[in-house]
């Protein structure tokens, strides 16, 4: 039996995804993770938005379409949030995050729809079997935050962490196979006893860190000090801001203002003077005017972000902010626009920086491409830049190779 394993969403998803697989493997399932011929079809979906949610509907008619017999299984939040959508569909099973778990056991029942069950104490038992040179490690699930806007807390449960002693058994693991691990988690930044801890604690695996998203609270002297002093950890900081507003960010329930989200920014660059900042933006939140979207791209500017991930709002019902008057989707269209325009200039600053100075990129192979009949490595240095390298039959996938002379290319840099 060949079962596809279909993910959308976050990194934390795709995680869980590879582990599914891998626990397939270990039942005798032959598996893939494309969307192609399979007998049954188990599909990880993705609420955090409207959208994510109709594309999880929309992968049902896609398995069909590929093999009208089989069995479709749909797990994860979308299914979390409303099983009822995939009833409607014909799914054969319908579970929620709470079962994610057991799915191998579920594989041939029939009409099975549970949803009640939502982890809110555990950390589900799973191994992730990755092939990815950049592999993603789940240590944290849940999250206590209730933002305004988002539907998360209400699919995952509440905040629970991966034993210390479980994660460097996995990351040792996996770095014999893999170039770099991403440290993800819903709320990375509250894994408990303390992030710097568990990072101290990877500091001898053979592959490279990275984190996942990173909430401005974890930003203090001592972590950062303490980070410093972990010589693979790579100077990246994903940050959450979703709004430059003052105002607007007491609206979602944020709990930091502008002005002390810059100040994060500043105490990041006095211990990694070039460090790559990235961000997620959100507009046309309900209360957002005008001068608060003016005053995001104040934000921007100031803290002179390397890549912004800027998207509209998306009403989730069951939200406080679902329940405010809603800005016209026209209107959120706009205001994006402005915000990617002027993210373009930033991040070209930021490029020009590290090429003015000449720092070193320390590119992790990730594959061969080739651009207008020349071939190509591409792969992200340790500060997430986008790097081109000249094809040379000496290097290979998985390989670090160090840079200190790009210029700005494609869509990142060419070495």
């Amino acid at each position: 039996m060949k079962i596809c394993v279909f993910t959308l969403g976050c990194k934390v998803n795709f995680y869980e995804s590879d582990s599914l697989i891998n626990e397939l493997k270990k039942q005798g399932y032959e598996c893939t993770n494309k969307l192609e011929f399979a007998d049954v079809y188990i599909l990880n979906t993705c609420c955090v938005t409207n959208e994510g949610e109709r594309k999880s509907r929309q992968l049902v008619a896609r398995c069909r379409a590929l093999n009208s017999g089989a069995k479709i299984i749909a797990m994860g939040c979308a299914s979390q949030k409303n099983s009822k959508q995939f009833e409607e569909l014909g799914v054969s099973v319908v579970v929620g995050n709470g079962y994610k778990n057991e799915i191998v056991n579920l594989i041939n029942e029939e009409n099975f729809v549970d949803v009640k069950k939502l982890p809110t104490e555990y950390f589900e038992n799973m191994q992730s079997d990755s092939q990815r040179v950049r592999a993603y490690l789940k240590v944290q699930d849940g999250c206590n935050n209730f933002c305004s806007y988002c539907i998360i807390p209400f699919v995952r449960g509440r905040s629970r962490s991966r034993a210390i002693e479980n994660v460097v058994l996995e990351a040792n693991r996996l770095s014999e196979t893999c170039g770099e691990i991403v440290l993800t988690g819903i709320n990375l930044s509250d894994y408990k006893p303390s992030l710097i801890e568990l990072v101290e604690s990877l500091s001898g695996v053979k592959a490279r860190l990275r984190f996942g998203s990173l909430e401005v609270n974890v930003i203090t002297d001592d972590f950062l000090k303490r980070l410093k002093n972990v010589k693979n950890f790579c100077p990246h900081f994903h940050l959450s801001l979703q709004s430059g507003s003052t105002k607007v960010l007491k609206d979602m329930n944020r709990h930091y203002t502008k002005e002390e989200y810059l100040e994060k920014v500043d105490l990041i660059k006095k211990y990694f003077p070039f460090a790559s900042i990235t961000t997620d933006l959100i507009v046309g939140f309900p209360t957002e005017t005008e001068e608060d979207l003016m005053e995001s791209i104040d934000t921007i500017k100031k803290a002179k972000f390397f890549m912004v991930h800027c998207f509209p709002y998306s009403k989730r019902e069951g939200t406080k902010a679902s329940l405010m008057p809603q800005v016209l989707n026209s209107v959120k269209k706009q205001r994006e626009k402005k915000v990617l325009e002027v993210v373009k200039e930033i991040s070209n600053e930021y490029l020009e920086m590290l090429i003015k100075n000449k720092v070193c990129q320390n590119v992790l192979i990730e594959e061969e491409v080739t651009i207008l009949g020349e071939k190509y490595f591409v792969g992200h240095s340790e500060y997430f830049v986008k790097c081109y390298l000249k094809f040379d039959d000496k290097y290979k996938i998985n390989d670090i190779v160090a840079c200190d002379n790009f210029t700005i290319f494609e869509d990142g840099v060419k070495c």
